[in-house]
C-alpha cells in the first residue's frame, strides 16, 4: 500500500465513520475502485483508532464525567452520568449478539459483493429522510432524553449496520428518534456508542499487529492520522447538520453514490 492510498482509506474512514453515509461501504467501493484488494487487516486496525481517538478527545468532558460516576463515594450529582454507562451497555447488546452469532458471517459475506453495497447504501439514503417525516408527524411534541427504549432501539440500528452500505451513525441516530429521542440528544449518544464498539472490533483483532510489516509502518500510522483528523471534522458536520434539519442532504447523496455504485458494479459483474 502506498502512502497516497493510505491517505485515502483514512480519510474516507473518518468521514464515512462519522456522516452517516456507512464508512464500511464506502471503503469497499473505495478499494475496488483504487484496486486495493486487500489493505490488511493491521491498517483497519489502526485507523478504526485514529476515529476512535477522535470521538474521546470531543466527548472527553462526559467521558470523564462517566468516570467519576463509578468512583467511591457514588455521589448524586453523577447520576446522570451513571445511568448513562447504562444506556450504553444495553445499546451494545444486539450488536455484540450479531458479532458472535452466525449472523456475523452472513452480514459480511456482503462485504464481496459491491454491487450489493450500492443497494444498502440507498436504503441508508432511505433511511436519513425518514427525521423529516419524524419531525412532521410529531411537531407539537418535543423529544426526550435518552432512555433505555431510545437506547434499546439505537443498538438495533447499530447491529444493522455491520452490513457495509447501512451507516452505524444514520441508522442509531434515526432509530433514536423513532423511539422518541430528541434529534441532538439521539446524535450525541449515537457518537459514545461508537467507542465501545469501535473498541471491541479493534480489541479483537490487534493480535495481528505483530504480523506488521516495518515498511508499512509510514503508510499505514499516516492512514490513521487521517482518519483521526477527518473523524474530528465529520462529528462537528453531522452535529451541525442536526441542529440545523439539513439530515436529509447525507440522504440525497447516499441514494446518488448507492445507484451509481450499483449500476457500475453490476455492469463490471462485481
Amino acid at each position: 500500500m502506498s502512502f497516497l492510498e493510505a491517505i485515502i482509506l483514512g480519510l474516507v474512514q473518518g468521514l464515512t465513520e462519522f456522516l452517516p453515509v456507512s464508512s464500511s461501504g464506502h471503503l469497499v467501493l473505495t478499494q475496488e475502485f483504487l484496486g486495493v484488494k486487500d489493505k490488511g487487516v493491521t491498517f483497519e486496525i489502526l485507523v478504526h483508532f485514529g476515529t476512535l481517538l477522535s470521538v474521546v478527545i470531543y466527548f472527553w468532558k462526559p467521558l470523564w464525567r462517566m468516570c467519576l460516576s463509578i468512583l467511591p463515594p457514588f455521589k448524586e450529582e453523577y447520576a446522570k452520568d451513571r445511568r448513562m454507562i447504562g444506556f450504553l451497555a444495553l445499546a451494545s447488546v444486539p450488536a455484540a449478539f450479531v458479532g458472535f452469532s452466525p449472523l456475523k458471517d452472513l452480514f459480511e459475506g456482503a462485504y464481496d459483493r459491491p454491487a450489493m453495497v450500492g443497494i444498502f447504501l440507498i436504503i441508508t439514503g432511505l433511511i436519513l429522510f425518514l427525521p423529516r417525516v419524524i419531525r412532521k408527524m410529531t411537531k407539537e411534541r418535543e423529544g426526550t432524553e435518552i432512555g433505555w427504549k431510545a437506547a434499546l432501539a439505537m443498538g438495533v440500528g447499530q447491529a444493522f449496520a455491520i452490513l457495509p452500505g447501512i451507516s452505524r451513525s444514520g441508522s442509531t441516530i434515526v432509530s433514536g428518534m423513532l423511539a422518541g429521542a430528541k434529534s441532538g440528544a439521539a446524535a450525541e449518544f449515537s457518537f459514545l456508542m461508537a467507542i465501545p464498539a469501535i473498541a471491541a472490533a479493534t480489541l479483537l483483532e490487534a493480535r495481528k499487529l505483530e504480523s506488521l510489516d516495518a515498511s508499512l509502518l509510514g503508510p499505514y500510522f499516516a492512514g490513521a492520522a487521517i482518519a483521526f483528523l477527518s473523524g474530528l471534522i465529520a462529528i462537528f458536520t453531522v452535529l451541525a447538520a442536526i441542529r440545523r434539519g439539513k439530515f436529509e442532504y447525507f440522504g440525497i447523496y447516499c441514494l446518488i453514490a448507492g445507484t451509481v455504485a450499483f449500476f457500475y458494479f453490476r455492469s463490471v459483474g462485481a
